[in-house]
């Protein structure tokens, strides 16, 4: 169990102030990394920290919207700066608050989620490059989705996670030689404060999972164990790797 101990290791996550972020960060600091935290809130930041320092970890609170590029940069040079250094770099900052028929569709939310889902993580990817380059280690997981495969009525969503995985695949590949792994991880349907709205109500949860073979929502400590597995040793010879964690969703041609 050794191989998935992440003592000693400088973790950066995004989106982490709730939900998968959140699980990650903390399943990080268990297994005995320190984490900088970045999100748009500060005040839950602070919240998660806590918890981080609960666990004996140290942690650096960020307050940044990643849809700015400057922003992005700052994050990543206030990560280095508190923690000294990065290891590990997990860009979770995303998701769609809207469902809509590509034909009814604003392009300003088209825009507002290429932003968040995918041009956040190239621009966190694109700032932390010399110095993971630089230093001839690290891992960079990118938590793309299921709906990467397609998704009715999120098509921005669904495109932009597409293109994360097109990202991750093309780093993996680029930087490979450097000894920096890149791969991604794609939550199922997954419980969080951000769908809440779904799986709370027992008809429209059941509904949403129904072709799901596990016939159930994931966790995002379901979610939080993967991620550990992909930044540690234990993943060593594995790069480029889209990783599923959907209950067998994508195991069946009805719940891709």
């Amino acid at each position: 169990m050794d191989a998935f101990d992440l003592s000693g290791k400088q973790a950066l996550v995004t989106g982490a102030s709730k939900g998968i972020g959140r699980a990650i960060a903390l399943a990080y600091a268990t297994a005995g990394a320190d984490v900088a935290l970045v999100s748009r809130s500060a005040e839950t930041l602070a919240e998660v920290a806590k918890e981080v320092e609960a666990l004996g970890r140290r942690a650096v609170v960020i307050p940044a919207d990643l849809t700015d590029r400057d922003a992005a940069a700052g994050a990543v040079a206030a990560a280095i700066d508190g923690l000294g250094h990065l290891d590990i770099v997990v860009n979770n900052a995303g998701g769609s608050n809207f469902l809509v028929e590509f034909k009814d569709l604003r392009l300003s939310g088209w825009d507002k989620l290429m932003r968040l889902n995918l041009d956040s993580a190239m621009a966190v990817c694109h700032t932390v490059a010399p110095h993971l380059l630089g230093r001839g280690e690290g891992v960079v997981i990118n938590v793309a989705s299921v709906a990467a495969l397609g998704a009715p009525l999120l098509a921005p969503y669904a495109a932009a996670k597409a293109g994360l995985v097109a990202l991750t695949k093309t780093l993996a590949v680029e930087w490979a030689g450097s000894g920096v792994r890149v791969n991604a991880l794609c939550p199922g349907w997954t419980a969080t404060e951000l769908n809440r709205n779904l799986w709370e109500d027992p008809a429209t949860g059941a509904a949403t999972v129904a072709t799901v073979p596990m016939r159930r929502w994931g966790t995002a400590e379901e979610m939080a164990q993967p991620a550990v597995f992909l930044a540690s040793r234990a993943s060593a010879y594995m790069t480029g790797q889209v990783l599923f964690v959907d209950g067998g969703a994508t195991a069946t041609a009805s719940g891709a």
